[in-house]
């Protein structure tokens, strides 16, 4: 049969069911079946009715060919469903036509990293505030502007500090007095008002006095806020820059709600860029924030990145893979696990061409392979791939589906 054939008897097949759903019985009515038991079939056993295990909702109360494809209608005995051995039975020709392909379940290692999306920023623990100490007033500034990458150490401002003056006057004459415990308190005192000891360290060996004081980044970064400007007046504790660190930055992936469980702090994360294309960098999980975001029902997974260069800049997009370590599990195809909504199920293969639904727990999925926690025994065989023809007859006969206690 070429491949032109049976794509348009596949279709015929669907347009008739069509009509059949559309027409209120009348295929029914023209065909003249009933379900009435009829005749009995080889060995005696008494045949309800037969159907096309294509569209098993179909009954016919004689044999044939199935108006809906090119193969024989089967039939349905009334003894199928109840004693010793309950299931669904397919002859080996029947299931050779559904393409029903058996797979056992078997231990295996699922791929546990999966990807989402991220994007790098600052890292907020790698801040400094640049303050004035004292009270006073700005005498220069350097050329810097918010924005602007700078190295620790880097100069903002020159500052006039005449509190200071007055205490390095008074700490002079003190030390003159030569009596260690009241130069230690003058000393100390100097520290106190915020004065570093370089500066304390230059006023003891030259005896000089200065207020003047320039100062300068504590650590390298970026230039967030500059509030310093020539001439204007400063009270203690006022803010002259804000300045965040770059040797680290966060990666901040936005992970599913659903796979909040997936993740801890401290696992291995990597991440790529669309800027450095081939190129990983990896960290580790810092935090998992515990707010979720009520649009996109995702958690914000922070990641702290090394910044080697500074080539990570905030607001860069990112794919991140996140996930724990590889564990065995009870491995099934995907496509063999059959979702309702409110329960999984799997067909079961029981042996002698019969099947038997089996409820399941259902876990992580990767490669094509899904985890089952609960339901199933490894070794059990599962059906792959024609379930669902399975699981629809297996409704219409009433099969119960195994319970997950009932496992083995």
């Amino acid at each position: 049969m070429t491949d032109a054939t049976s794509a348009a008897r596949w279709r015929a097949g669907i347009l008739t069911a069509v009509l059949i759903a559309g027409g209120g019985g009348y295929w029914l009515g023209q065909s003249g079946q009933s379900d009435a038991p009829t005749e009995a079939g080889s060995g005696g056993r008494k045949i309800l009715y037969y159907y096309d295990p294509m569209f098993p909702n179909q009954k016919f109360d004689k044999p044939g060919k199935s108006p809906f494809m090119d193969m024989q209608l089967e039939p349905k005995y009334a003894d199928e469903g109840s004693g010793a051995a309950p299931g669904v039975s397919v002859d080996p020709a029947a299931r050779q036509s559904l393409g029903i392909r058996v797979v056992a379940a078997e231990m295996g290692s699922l791929a546990a990293t999966f990807d989402v999306n991220g994007s790098i920023d600052f890292n907020q623990r790698d801040v400094a505030i640049v303050q004035a100490r004292s009270g006073g007033f700005v005498e220069r500034v350097y050329r810097l502007a918010p924005g602007d990458v700078i190295g620790v150490g880097t100069p903002i401002a020159d500052l006039q500090l005449p509190e200071w003056g007055s205490a390095q006057t008074e700490y002079l004459s003190v030390k003159k007095l030569e009596k260690p415990d009241l130069t230690a308190a003058a000393r100390q005192r100097l520290r106190l008002m915020g004065m570093p000891e370089g500066v304390i360290a230059e006023v003891d060996r030259s005896g000089r006095t200065g207020g003047r004081m320039t100062v300068r980044a504590p650590i390298g970064g970026v230039v967030q806020t500059l509030n310093a400007r020539a001439g204007v007046t400063l009270a203690t504790g006022q803010t002259l820059a804000e300045i965040s660190g770059l040797g680290t930055v966060w990666l901040n992936a936005a992970l599913p709600e659903a796979q909040a469980g997936q993740v801890q702090v401290g696992q291995r994360a990597t991440g790529k860029l669309t800027a450095f294309p081939g190129e990983a960098f990896v960290g580790r999980v810092v935090a998992i924030l515990p707010t979720a975001s009520a649009d996109s029902r995702t958690l914000t997974v922070r990641v702290e990145l090394a910044n080697r260069g500074g080539r990570l800049r905030p607001g860069m997009f990112a794919v991140v893979a996140l996930g724990g370590d590889t564990k065995p599990a009870l491995l099934v195809p995907s496509e063999a696990v059959i979702r309702t909504g409110t329960r999984s199920i799997v067909m079961l293969e029981k042996g002698d061409g019969r099947y038997h639904p089996a409820e399941v727990v259902a876990g992580r999925e990767g490669g094509g392979k899904t985890e089952i926690l609960q339901g199933l025994a490894p070794g059990e065989k599962v059906v792959a791939s024609g379930q669902f023809l399975l699981d629809s007859e297996a409704s219409l006969t009433g099969l119960t589906v195994r319970p997950l206690e009932a496992a083995q």
